[in-house]
């Protein structure tokens, strides 16, 4: 009876004898290590190990004290050679027998990373709005103020003055229209991702054509409704910035691989979707620091000397207007940012 409760738990459970082999594995064990209890029954998990290598450690001192030790968001490198986040709990059963408890925590944080990235978004937007209105006002008076001065200047040489006052407030102007992101309304049509993909490959090529693109698609990809013209904008945003951070750190080999592939049962923020399209933009360049990552969706931000720093928040906006987002992961040698739409209809 015991037993047909745990192997209903959720919870991944394993029984390990006095010499941390294995006695018994639940399915939810079986699931998150990738082993079946046949195949590990009897043996060392010695390929288990965290990230610091004391999993063993724990289960011994655990065993020799016969205390109980929880471990909080531990790295663990599961027998595949795949690093998993976790919280395991060691429990002394007798003097020859642990029980280890697993709880995977790689889903939870990912989702409470995505929720955290969508409110930043959608207070950076609200943000943004009331900066862009509080600009746009005083800019307007001033280019009106500067025009009627040039009607009444009695030298039609200072004109160029009252000219550069216009041109520089319409700068502004369009440097906070810019950073407020698209304003129009998202055209919700039936369109090939790989389409939109192509579309930027080719403007890329004419640009950057000492680049190595390499294309890995999935071609069992259905059609997603979108805004055909505002997704190429965004892929391009990404992929461009990708491009130009690799020619501006010399990468010797420069190349961008620009991947799909289909996501099920996948949560966006709080919300589960059936089926969510993947736009992945790798590049090989030296990797995004440190010090940008958790900023690097905000406007005006940039690890480029020569960036503007709105390509990216432009791109987030636009996907968001897809209940979609972007996510990034970055090293040196492999930065990569994922496009997540949902393909069901909005």
């Amino acid at each position: 009876m015991y037993q047909r409760l745990l192997e209903h738990l959720t919870t991944a459970v394993v029984t390990l004898d006095g010499a941390l082999r294995v006695r018994w594995l639940n399915p939810a064990a079986e699931a998150l290590l990738a082993v079946s209890l046949s195949r590990v029954q009897g043996t060392r998990l010695d390929s288990l190990e965290g990230e610091n290598g004391a999993v063993a450690e724990l289960l011994n001192k655990a065993l020799g004290e016969q205390h109980p030790f929880t471990q909080r968001e531990a790295v663990l490198v599961l027998p595949g050679g795949e690093a998993t986040t976790v919280d395991f709990t060691v429990t002394p059963l007798n003097e020859s027998e642990l029980l280890l408890e697993i709880e995977p925590r790689d889903r939870l944080m990912r989702i409470s990373r995505e929720e955290a990235l969508i409110a930043r978004q959608e207070t950076i937007k609200v943000l943004s709005r009331g900066l862009a209105h509080e600009i746009k006002n005083p800019l307007g008076g001033i280019r009106g103020a500067a025009q009627l001065l040039e009607r009444d200047l009695p030298n039609p040489q200072l004109a160029e003055f009252t000219r550069i006052i216009v041109e520089e407030a319409d700068r502004l102007r369009d440097l906070v229209d810019r950073m407020l992101g698209p304003n129009n309304l998202v055209h919700h049509e039936a369109l090939n991702v790989h389409q939109v993909i192509e579309r930027v490959r080719a403007l890329l090529e004419v640009e950057h054509h000492r680049v190595d693109y390499v294309r890995d698609y999935d071609p069992s990809l259905p059609e997603l409704r979108g805004d055909d013209a505002q997704l190429i904008q965004a892929v391009l945003n990404v992929a461009r910035n990708a491009v130009q951070a690799m020619e501006e750190s010399g990468t010797e080999h420069p190349q961008l691989i620009l991947r799909t592939r289909a996501r099920r049962q996948f949560t966006l923020g709080a919300e589960r979707h059936r089926l969510v399209c993947e736009v992945a933009v790798i590049d090989n360049g030296p990797g995004i620091h440190a010090s940008l990552r958790e900023t690097l969706f905000f406007p005006m931000v940039s690890g480029r000397a020569e960036g503007s720093g709105l390509g990216l928040s432009i791109a987030q906006s636009i996907l968001h207007q897809h209940q979609g987002l972007i996510e990034c992961d970055s090293h040196p040698g492999c930065t990569e940012f994922r496009l997540m739409i949902p393909i069901e209809t909005h």
